[in-house]
């Protein structure tokens, strides 16, 4: 396979709290936050990129400035007219957070919208990674578009690795919502869920029930990320439960999915040892959760 990581969805602002009642500006997104943990897990000879759709204003200007000085190539991303970026906010309560969104004129949602763009985006790409937000924030039709451009890439060897994310706000309803999520999964080589979103909104009983249902969609390998509790990986011919450290200082839980998932594949990807890739997820995203924010770059500071 090639060693191009490719990440596929929405970049937003990032408003975070600080502590003393202010807010930094970032960056910052869910495949976004994946793809710029990827970059700090990958070797040096694997490059990482980034597709998705921005305005020509100011703020997506600084937005692409960013993702490249992050070592993230932008070379396929949308540049759009009348359209600017998704902006988030950050609220925490014990280091469990929740957002605060104004995203309605994003040009994100239209990433997909030229289906040509989006194939040539996907040529090339050793692992193409995207998420149930990714989906969400499409029209029906350009969610089309995305799957069946996903299938073509998979037909040429392209890998593909998928975290639900499941968002129902962000979709039509429900019900479709956990039909495209799990047509999606069967097209893809990991599938990388947290089990509380599960448990939430597919009613799974346990992390194992999760697996078997991805694995039963057409997953290749299922990873069931349950915060404290035990990893399940899963394939057709084998299964696995790991049990992460407990993290003591919590200080703020974004980004803990997105991190840990760029850890792994970083490591399944380079050396394939299964053991290593979790450690490895659990490490990083154990470390991410004791900092405020999506992108920390202090986990990857010399101690």
């Amino acid at each position: 396979m090639s060693k191009n990581f490719l990440a596929i969805g929405e970049c937003m602002v990032e408003m975070a709290p600080t502590g003393e009642g202010t807010y930094a500006m970032g960056f910052a997104g869910d495949t976004l936050n994946t793809a710029w943990y990827a970059r700090k897990c990958l070797p040096a000879d694997w490059s990482v990129g980034y597709y998705t759709a921005v305005g020509n204003d100011q703020v997506s200007g600084q937005m692409l400035d960013f993702l490249k000085g992050s070592g993230i190539d932008t070379g396929s991303v949308r540049r759009l007219e009348n359209r600017t970026v998704g902006l988030y906010m950050i609220q925490l309560k014990d280091g469990e957070r929740s957002f605060a969104y104004w995203r309605s004129q994003s040009a994100a949602r239209r990433l997909a919208e030229d289906a040509g763009d989006l194939e040539n985006a996907l040529a090339g790409a050793g692992l193409v990674y995207f998420s149930g937000i990714t989906l969400a924030i499409l029209p029906p039709e350009d969610r089309r578009k995305f799957l069946n451009a996903l299938r073509t890439a998979r037909k040429a060897g392209t890998k593909t690795a998928f975290d639900p994310n499941l968002r129902p706000r962000l979709w039509e309803d429900a019900d479709i919502m956990r039909s495209c999520v799990t047509e999606a999964a069967g097209l893809c080589d990991f599938v990388m869920p947290s089990f509380e979103d599960e448990l939430a909104h597919f009613g799974d009983t346990d992390a194992n029930v999760s697996a078997s249902r991805y694995l039963e969609a057409g997953a290749g390998m299922v990873v069931v990320k349950n915060g404290p509790e035990e990893v399940i990986c899963a394939t057709a011919d084998s299964r696995h439960a790991f049990q992460p450290q407990p993290v003591r200082n919590i200080v703020d839980t974004t980004a803990a999915g997105d991190s840990y998932n760029a850890a792994f594949l970083a490591e399944f990807l380079t050396s394939g040892d299964l053991v290593a890739s979790v450690d490895a997820g659990a490490k990083l995203a154990g470390t991410v959760i004791q900092h405020r924010g999506a992108l920390v770059a202090e986990c990857f500071e010399p101690a």
